[in-house]
């Protein structure tokens, strides 16, 4: 892979890529052009060409990209084979509906833990992830080396939570807390505001609506 530095942008497009590559593969497709795989996924052939020599030569002129191949590459890329290890912090109702619904393991992460303070919780297992007492995650830390937090815990208590898994050596936190925390710049946060996503829609809606309005409105 070439060392040079990769935009925000071109990274958060890798897991588009990499999301429809395994897709076609799924379906038996061998072999797409840059230019159908952006029609697929309305970009412009020009940039996922641009995109991917960021990281290499893929692909040949008039015979397109290899769909596994290059869904391989893009997946060592994201670090998909390097199976980090990930704990799951907070097991209430979206804890545990991302243990019971989310495969972890296709995107390449090892989970085998949860933690959670709730003694009705404690113990039992989700999709034979075992739910321990958060007061076991220091040894836990210290044994197992985790790389990344999925933080589902309450609002409130979010910023003092990930200072303790901060603490304890976390390298990444996959936080739905619904608030911005602030953990320095060695340890990389990415944040899931499902508000966000439903306010965007709204807005587009609410968009259209008043431009139907407009148009309907003139003499």
């Amino acid at each position: 892979m070439k060392k040079r530095k990769i935009s925000d942008a071109v990274v958060r497009r890798l897991p588009r890529y990499y999301r429809y590559l395994d897709d076609l593969h799924s379906k038996g497709i061998v072999r797409i052009s840059s230019s159908s795989l952006g029609e697929r996924m309305g970009i412009t052939a020009s940039q996922i060409r641009q995109d991917l020599s960021c990281f290499g030569e893929f692909g040949q002129q008039g015979y397109g990209y290899n769909i596994l191949e290059l869904r391989t590459e893009i997946g060592h890329i994201l670090g998909v084979d390097e199976q980090h290890r990930l704990v799951v912090v907070g097991a209430g109702h979206l804890g545990h509906a991302l243990l019971r619904n989310f495969d972890f393991m296709q995107t390449g992460f090892l989970l085998d833990t949860a933690f959670d303070v709730s003694p009705t919780l404690i113990g039992t297992r989700v999709n034979n992830v075992l739910i321990r007492s958060f007061d076991e995650i220091g040894d836990y830390f210290a044994v197992c080396h985790p790389d990344v937090a999925v933080l589902t815990v309450p609002k409130h208590i979010a910023q003092e939570v990930a200072e303790q898994l901060v603490a304890l050596g976390v390298r990444g936190i996959w936080n739905f807390t619904n608030t911005e925390l602030h953990v320095g710049s060695e340890v990389f946060t990415e944040d899931v505001h499902f508000a966000d996503s439903l306010l965007t829609l709204s807005y587009r809606i609410s968009k259209t609506s008043a431009e139907a309005e407009e148009e309907g409105a003139k003499p």
